[in-house]
């Protein structure tokens, strides 16, 4: 008997109200694609795709294809661990494909659903709190309990560095949060970032590994992260961390950051040998772990071609890594656009214009509300040829929360927003009220997954100002 995940409920994105009489399909194409994106990343989703027991044997199969199969039979128990944004719905789902096999676990996340056998914990995103401290450290003991006979399955994703929130003794939970929030704010690379926070930590940087030692470790990360790295993915719990305390203490000196004390006496003795370093790859952690990816950003992609292609447009991926500045990216994305509308390259239009990654937005002192993925929308609808509405420019953060905002991001064309008032927005880091003013923003809610971006810049055909499609 084959057991699988049930499908999942279908994802609904909120129409905006304003679409141009002139070429609805555009804007309607360019929807469906996100949609259909998101909903190829979601855990239940990938679960149901990737992960299968058969007659007792585990079968996954990554991003890259590589199937690999573990014999149930041979464990005692099968123990669920995990964090992140979506991980309630990957507990929920992986119980669906596992079913009776799986004996227990815990989860920490801060969107919770119904499980049956595993406990989903509450806990704090992007800041780590005290309830996060105490689900962590349940997490923490049911991985702690794990035999040599069994097998502990962590399902990791985006989100999981700051749910996974247990502090490294004798440091507090308020140090952990001025940690991060110093980190957040000083404009350190995820790797920096990372390097501090694996070493204030009790369960990052593989530490959960070694706790789980002698048990078999198999991790299943959506990840979030440009290029996959599974020591990036919720600052790496299960695998090898190549960063150290000394390297954790130059990201402080770097940055200057203003850190409690005890933090810095903490990573000192940690450089000084006083305490352990987080495990390298030759540590005995590691001789029972595996990790395989079933998720990413170009999971999101390939469906939103598949949607593209059905529809008459032909798409093209440009990028799953794109990052940077939210509002220089639009105007390269923007430039190909008009390429391929003007010139035929590097595609025939009609087309759809695909990308990932995670862009930034660098704030005004005196800010207002929006994200980059509001950002990116307006910047390359601005940059349009306003008397040319052959492009409509789209774009969300496939998690449903653009930014600090309760909008997942935006769609419009040359034509959405006044020029004067679209760049006074965009200098101001005011771009949530001009484009909600102009009916212009995107809603999914919560999406229970998150693999970062997702944009999609729909291309018409000159001879028809858009309205042309293949088929």
């Amino acid at each position: 008997m084959i057991v699988v995940a049930a499908p999942p409920d279908m994802l609904e994105i909120d129409r905006p109200e304003r679409i141009p009489t002139d070429d609805p399909d555009a804007y309607d194409t360019a929807l469906e694609c996100l949609r259909r994106g998101i909903e190829a990343a979601r855990p239940e989703t990938l679960v149901r795709r990737r992960v299968s027991v058969s007659t007792g044997t585990l079968s996954v199969t990554d991003v890259e294809g590589r199937c690999t199969e573990y014999d149930l039979e041979t464990y005692d128990d099968v123990v669920l661990v995990g964090a992140g944004n979506a991980a309630g719905h990957f507990a929920a789902a992986l119980e669906g494909a596992f079913g009776d096999r799986l004996t227990g676990g815990a989860v920490v996340t801060d969107d919770p659903v119904e499980t049956s056998v595993v406990d989903v914990l509450e806990g704090d995103h992007p800041v780590p709190s005290p309830r996060g401290v105490e689900s962590t450290r349940t997490v923490l003991e049911r991985a702690r309990s794990a035999g040599a006979n069994d097998l502990v399955v962590a399902a990791i994703t985006g989100g999981g560095s700051a749910l996974f929130a247990a502090p490294a003794e004798p440091l507090s939970i308020d140090d952990l949060r001025v940690v991060t929030e110093e980190l957040l704010a000083c404009g350190a690379s995820i790797d920096e970032i990372n390097a501090v926070r694996k070493h204030c930590s009790a369960i990052k940087g593989g530490r959960l590994a070694r706790v789980a030692a002698p048990a078999t470790v198999l991790t299943l990360p959506i990840s979030d992260v440009v290029g996959d790295d599974p020591s990036v993915i919720a600052s790496g719990p299960t695998v090898p961390d190549p960063s150290t305390y000394a390297d954790a203490l130059a990201v402080l000196d770097r940055y200057d950051l203003e850190v409690p004390d005890s933090v810095r006496k903490y990573l000192r003795g940690g450089a000084d040998g006083d305490h352990p370093e987080t495990p390298t790859a030759d540590d005995p952690a590691f001789d029972r772990t595996d990790v395989r990816v079933i998720g990413n950003g170009r999971t999101a992609l390939e469906a939103a071609a598949d949607v593209a292609a059905e529809r008459g447009y032909e798409p093209l991926v440009l990028a799953s890594g794109v990052r940077g500045e939210a509002r220089e990216a639009a105007l390269t994305h923007v430039a190909i656009g008009e390429e391929c509308r003007e010139h035929g390259s590097p595609v025939e239009p009609p087309a759809v214009l695909l990308s990932g990654g995670e862009t930034t937005v660098t704030l005004a002192d005196d800010h207002g509300r929006g994200g980059p993925n509001q950002e990116f929308v307006l910047a390359g609808a601005l940059a349009l040829d306003r008397d040319d509405g052959g492009v409509v420019v789209s774009a969300v953060d496939t998690d449903g929360i653009d930014g600090a905002t309760d909008v997942a991001g935006a769609i419009a064309d040359a034509t959405t927003v006044p020029e004067r008032a679209g760049r006074s927005a965009l200098e101001g880091n005011d771009v949530r009220s001009v484009l909600e003013g102009a009916e212009a923003v995107v809603r999914t809610g919560p999406t229970g997954t998150n693999v970062n971006d997702l944009r999609a810049i729909v291309v018409g055909s000159p001879a028809d100002s858009g309205r042309g499609r293949k088929g």
